[in-house]
């Protein structure tokens, strides 16, 4: 469905209708997997002149949606659209990508250079001043007061966001492992594309988000040996390779949440839609909204429990040690059935 519209959004909030679809047309995009890219030129070309315009609105205290893809992240930023203050931005890659081309991992724009880190040297003063003027346009064109910016990969780049926005807030969501693992293989399978005889999926064009993954993330984390890093650089299967991705985006933010919890807040994917009241007055709170009772009937009308799966998937042995390690971080069960490939 366009914007992630439906029935039940329409008709709780009309108005917010319009801006979801604001959002959808002219700030998102077009990734690989989606149709009509040719739009992308038009939509860069709009981007641009945002950037050149004067601020139009200021930007308080934007809240990132980080963690792993897969995990509930886009219901929770539909819900969030929901409440007065938010305007709610789906990935909105061509924002990033217009603020700094290397944001592109997926090759959804370019291919050219790409990095999964990005830091505060990252953040110069042109690039704040491009994120500034851009995020102001689109609270002046949507009404909003305050921006949800979800983009699941910025778990890698909080340095460089705390210092585009000093005031930033953060919201690390997390769900059990084994779902994401299979969500993110059916999505891949599901959406699979070829464009010139090379294919589109999950892991960008060409494998160009896997590769950059594996040379800038696994080829020096100290928790992988050199042994089981050679062997990841050589995964095919989707479920090995989403396997290594909800670990290391997890890791990361365990490691965020340790060292920064005054910014970072953790939701659990299974919290949020088991308990949705008590889960989304605690995000007001931390990211400093008003109390809505429309926002959260909605919630509590649309958060329903997603599928688990009790059998676990063959993990490759490279990777499913430090997999079970991380799921026991966050509580979840390390199943008995887990199984690695033999």
């Amino acid at each position: 469905m366009i914007a992630e519209l439906d029935s039940l959004y329409i008709k709780t909030r009309p108005r917010k209708a319009y801006t979801r679809l604001i959002s959808h047309l002219f700030f998102q995009g077009r990734f690989l997997t989606s149709n009509h890219r040719w739009l992308n030129s038009f939509l860069r070309a709009e981007m641009t002149l945002a950037a050149a315009l004067p601020q139009l609105k200021s930007v308080r205290k934007p809240i990132f949606i980080i963690g792993m893809g897969r995990s509930g992240s886009t219901i929770l930023g539909k819900t969030l659209s929901m409440h007065r203050e938010v305007g709610f931005l789906n990935e909105p890659k061509l924002i990033w990508f217009t603020v700094d081309s290397r944001d592109d991992i997926n090759g959804n724009f370019s291919q050219g250079l790409a990095q999964f880190r990005l830091t505060a040297d990252d953040a110069l003063p042109e690039r704040k001043r491009t994120i500034e003027r851009i995020y102001g346009f689109y609270c002046a064109a949507t009404g909003a007061t305050r921006i949800v910016d979800k983009y699941p990969e910025m778990i890698f780049r909080i340095p460089y966001l705390q210092e585009l926005f000093p005031d930033a807030r953060f919201v690390f969501l997390v769900r059990n492992g084994w779902d994401s693992i299979y969500s993110v293989a059916a999505w891949s399978k599901r959406n699979s594309r070829r464009a010139g005889g090379i294919v589109e999926d999950w892991w960008g064009t060409d494998r160009r988000k896997w590769k950059l993954m594996v040379d800038q993330l696994v080829s020096s984390h100290p928790l992988l040996s050199a042994e089981h890093r050679a062997e990841i650089a050589q995964f095919i299967r989707h479920e090995d390779m989403a396997a290594v991705e909800w670990t290391l985006s997890s890791l990361e933010g365990l490691e965020w949440l340790k060292r920064s919890s005054d910014i970072v807040h953790l939701i659990r994917y299974e919290n949020l839609t088991e308990k949705p009241t008590e889960t989304l007055k605690a995000l007001l709170d931390f990211c400093e909204l008003s109390d809505d009772s429309i926002f959260l009937d909605y919630a509590r009308q649309t958060l329903v429990p997603g599928r688990t799966h009790n059998e676990p998937t063959r993990l490759s042995p490279a990777i499913q040690p430090l997999f079970l390690q991380t799921m026991a971080e966050f509580g979840y069960p390390a199943s008995a059935e887990s199984k690695s490939k033999k």
